[in-house]
């Protein structure tokens, strides 16, 4: 592990980081996708899945559009529409934009788990979604772990800083793991920081 000097900024991962290639696009609530029906125009549409997952499309009814791929949402709106006046429809499904991308949230909150990212997600943010700090947790030790350009990074951050000002509440990215509290992943940084209660900064490490 080694930290970059001069460094303040985790840098924000490419477009082949946000993407896993074992792990195909699923669509999520409030995802926007586009449905084109071949020779059928106007059922051709934008849509936004609704909060529970679902989409509701004339003459195929509702379906449920969450943990399906595109090309699944596809074939069960053709298996919809079959049994209502069309012999044999072909249909095809876009992702057209995803706020189904997920950050992970663990350690010392209240509620740890999955949760999707928003173009304005923050680190602040991102613990709120987890119903914020558990009661004794430790806001001097937040790590965020990412992988950029293919490099498996972190970035140890205190909280109570970023409260105060001290620096900038850092943006969340798809895929990205918060641990906040004392951790294997905190324990890294050991050479690198005395036990304070803020930061000036944050320490930005490539991990391996």
């Amino acid at each position: 592990m080694s930290v970059i000097d001069g460094s303040a900024v985790l840098p924000a991962p490419g477009r082949a980081d946000l993407t896993a290639a074992d792990r195909p696009s699923l669509i999520g609530p409030l995802d926007t996708i586009l449905v084109d029906v071949f020779n059928v125009p106007d059922l051709g549409r934008e849509m936004q899945v609704d909060a529970s997952g679902r989409i509701s499309m004339p003459l195929a009814g509702t379906i449920e559009a969450r943990g399906k791929t595109a090309e699944e949402l596809a074939s069960a709106i053709e298996a919809s529409l079959r049994g209502r006046y069309i012999r044999n429809p072909e249909v095809t499904v876009n992702i057209k934009s995803s706020v189904s991308q997920v950050v992970t949230v663990d350690g010392q909150v209240v509620e740890p788990g999955l949760y999707p990212v928003t173009n304005q997600m923050t680190l602040m943010r991102a613990v709120a979604s987890a119903k914020g700090l558990a009661e004794f947790a430790r806001q001097d030790d937040v790590v965020i772990l990412r992988t950029v350009d293919g490099r498996h990074m972190a970035g140890l951050y205190n909280i109570a800083a970023i409260r105060m000002g001290v620096y900038d509440d850092p943006p969340i990215f798809a895929n990205d793991v918060i641990i906040v509290g004392d951790s294997p992943q905190r324990r890294l940084f050991r050479d690198f920081v005395s036990v304070s209660p803020l930061l000036a900064a944050p320490l930005i490490a490539v991990v391996n």
